[in-house]
């Protein structure tokens, strides 16, 4: 598809007719969302002028003594200018967008967002208005570039097709799927914000209720001062991103939409995985837990099951692709056939949740199974994890059991999700080595016992595969 001086699309190789055809659905689409870029257009406005108006006083410098890379001065001055010109941009391009056919206008506008929501992070922005304006309206230009329009300039090549892929018994892109990950992300997102604000400044503690000074001690860590940036702030960032992700594209979109569902993949699969073995290590490395930093990694370990058969039905889409001799690039980034698609009836509409509930609670958890071994080996990876506050244990005793456990733990969850339930075996060698392990330090005989039996009964308990209810097409031999 090339575009006219006028703005309009010229359909290649194609008749008038679908040229005709294809220009009126951009137009009208155009007709629908134009309040959008009218909003759009506001929002840069506001930016220009709240850029000379807040944060010019309650400026605070980051927690802990941290030494950043612009003074005080070189901060309030980059975020002013930073907020102007980005409201600048979002005026010029979202006028430029009130033109249908204009999806480079659209796109600039997007990542202008995601600027707005980096640029307190990247500038260590010196006050809570600066922060709280930067991110919040960052957001919501993403959302209204490409949550609420659509994908720019999709109207123009989305194929019309099933929504449910072939031999699966469920749709992973429909809503109850999605809505769940929307509430984990932003449960997430609102947890790390407040651990931001203090590493950022905002707040002279963060709230402990478990741990006495561990939040501190963490959130001020050698660790965390070896990040360039606030790492706290870093994974609110991300979660806004996953939030906004889990919302966008229609039911259809591990077919129409493949590079989102990838992105939005790695941002919580191996991510996600990062973040939670971050976590995990702060005992061992800093030597205290967090309380809020469990939490958000508590929240971000079930999206890794959650996301993963979305994630497998776009590689499988594009795999029938490429075996129709179609492009997979042009695919990835414009989606795939629709051919072998087939409509979801199964799966209950939103609208119903108040009137069924429990269905649409259920069908948001289709794919995620909690067989009683995994159960069980998840337990006692928990309780592995208090054994060296129940026994009073420290140093090499003590790291074992706090990193075995959530090891364990961690495993047993991602296992949860019926497609890859191949990551069970993992729990046999972490299981053996937490039976031995603690025969070869100074750990006192009784928990050297109940690890030796836990542990082995934790190798043993990842042999059995439990239950699987749903089908997942080609994918199915791989569920073993």
């Amino acid at each position: 598809m090339s575009t006219r001086g006028n703005g309009r699309p010229e359909m290649n190789g194609r008749s008038g007719e679908a040229q005709v055809d294809t220009r009126a659905m951009l137009e009208e689409h155009q007709r629908r969302t134009q309040w959008v870029w009218w909003t759009v257009i506001i929002l840069g406005f506001w930016m220009m002028s709240a850029s000379w108006s807040l944060g010019a006083s309650a400026v605070v410098e980051p927690s802990g003594g941290r030494e950043v890379w612009l003074s005080l001065e070189g901060r309030v001055a980059a975020m002013r200018w930073s907020d102007a010109l980005s409201g600048l941009l979002l005026v010029v391009f979202g006028w430029r967008a009130l033109r249908p056919a204009r999806p480079i206008s659209a796109w600039i506008c997007c990542f202008v967002g995601i600027w707005l929501t980096m640029a307190p992070i990247v500038f260590w922005a010196p006050s809570a208005a600066l922060y709280a304006n930067g991110t919040l309206v960052g957001a919501l230009v993403i959302a209204l570039t490409v949550l609420i329009p659509g994908m720019p300039g999709m109207v123009s090549f989305m194929r019309m097709g099933g929504d449910q892929p072939p031999e699966w018994s469920y749709n992973p892109s429909s809503w109850p799927q999605r809505a769940v990950l929307i509430v984990l992300a932003f449960g997430g997102w609102i947890f790390s914000r407040h651990l931001a604000a203090y590493q950022l400044g905002y707040v002279d503690q963060p709230i402990e209720p478990f741990f006495g000074d561990g939040s501190r001690r963490v959130l001020d860590s050698d660790m965390s001062h070896s990040w360039p940036i606030s790492d706290a702030a870093l994974g609110a960032f991300a979660y806004t991103i996953e939030f906004l992700m889990a919302w966008m594209g229609g039911t259809a979109r591990w077919r129409t939409m493949p590079w989102m569902v990838t992105f939005f993949g790695i941002l919580v699969i191996p991510l996600g995985l990062v973040h939670i073995v971050l976590v995990i290590s702060q005992p061992v490395v800093v030597g205290a837990w967090c309380t809020f930093c469990l939490a958000a990694a508590l929240l971000m370990l079930p999206m890794i099951p959650l996301q993963v058969d979305e994630v497998i039905a776009m590689a499988q889409n594009l795999r029938e692709a490429r075996e129709r001799g179609e492009s997979v690039w042009v695919a990835f980034w414009k989606g795939g056939p629709a051919e072998s698609s087939v409509t979801d009836e199964r799966t209950p509409q939103m609208l119903e949740i108040t009137e069924r509930p429990a269905s649409v609670a259920a069908s948001s958890l289709w794919g995620l199974t909690a067989p009683w071994s995994l159960t069980t080996s998840a337990l006692a990876g928990l309780a592995l994890m208090f054994l060296p506050a129940a026994f009073a244990l420290s140093g090499p005793p003590a790291h074992l059991f706090h990193l075995g456990g959530p090891i364990v733990f961690v495993i047993a969850v991602v296992a949860m999700g019926e497609p890859v339930r191949l990551v069970r075996w993992l729990n046999v060698p972490t299981g053996l080595g937490l039976a031995v392990l603690p025969w070869m330090t100074a750990t006192p005989l009784i928990v050297a016992v109940l690890a030796t039996v836990t542990g082995a009964a934790i190798a043993l308990l990842a042999i059995p595969r439990g239950s699987i209810r749903e089908s997942y097409g080609s994918w199915n031999r791989f569920v073993r």
